[in-house]
This record gives C-alpha cells, sequence and structure tokens, in this order.
C-alpha cells in the first residue's frame, strides 16, 4: 500500500466518527496497538525533543525502507505517533519526504490538539522526515 493509500483509509476511519470523544478514544486506541519499544532503545539519542510528552522514535533501514518504532509515556501522543507510524513506516526515504501528513489536517486533528502537542506532533514528523533524509544521503552514499 502506498502512503497515500493508507492516509486515506485513516481519513476514512475517521469520517465514521461523528464526536472527538471517539475520535480521541481511536487515536490512544492505535497507541495501545502499538508495538512496546525495547528498553535498550529508550535512549537520550532515541528521545525526541520538542515535545511535552516523553517520546522515543527509533529507525533502521531494511531492504532500502525505513522501519520506525516509537513509543510514548502520554496515550494520546503514542496513538499520533502511532498513526505516523502507520503511514511512514516500511517506505522508502523518496516516498515519506515526498508525502506529508495532510490526512491530519482532513480529518481535523491538529486543529482540535492543544498548541503543545501541535507543536509535539511537528516535532515527531520532523524527526521521521530528518530519519528519511539520513537514510536517503546513506542509500546514494552506498549506491
Amino acid at each position: 500500500m502506498t502512503i497515500h493509500e493508507i492516509q486515506e483509509e485513516i481519513i476514512k476511519e475517521f469520517e465514521q466518527y461523528t464526536d472527538w470523544e471517539d475520535r480521541y478514544k481511536r487515536i490512544i486506541q492505535y497507541g495501545k496497538e502499538l508495538p512496546p519499544l525495547d528498553e535498550n532503545l529508550r535512549t537520550d539519542k532515541n528521545k525526541l525533543s520538542g515535545c511535552q510528552s516523553r517520546v522515543w522514535i527509533n529507525a533502521s533501514l531494511s531492504d532500502g525502507k525505513i522501519i520506525f518504532e516509537a513509543d510514548s509515556d502520554a496515550s494520546i501522543v503514542k496513538g499520533l505517533i502511532a498513526l505516523l507510524i502507520k503511514v511512514y513506516s516500511n517506505h522508502t526515504p523518496d516516498e515519506i519526504l515526498s508525502n506529508p501528513p495532510d490526512y491530519f489536517r482532513r480529518i481535523g486533528i491538529d486543529s482540535h490538539l492543544s498548541p503543545t502537542r501541535r507543536n509535539g506532533l511537528a516535532a515527531m514528523m520532523k524527526q521521521i522526515q530528518m530519519y528519511a533524509v539520513a537514510f536517503k544521503a546513506l542509500l546514494i552514499k552506498k549506491a
């Protein structure tokens, strides 16, 4: 599935919820479905700055695709990072860099988050894009 197709799938899923309490519950559920992050990856190197909550993001490269793992100590933030991972994990750096997270705006999440959570969401996306840039450079160097 392409990044765009996954984003459209998430948009359709969230359109079925008529109120924001249900949408928040679904976001939290995404976080609960996130596989646990190995304790060895909960390092300062993987800890994201710019978030009020603690967030860890790890990335690895496999067959030219980036695999993301993450966790947070806050349920909504964990759900948001889970949504980002659902969309961007297992895709190439170029695919990640050419597909911004417009789906958050289209389902209204960005306008229903507090300013600090919006900043945290932006920081999480920026980190994903920075990993994509770094892995793209690595792949170019190997070619």
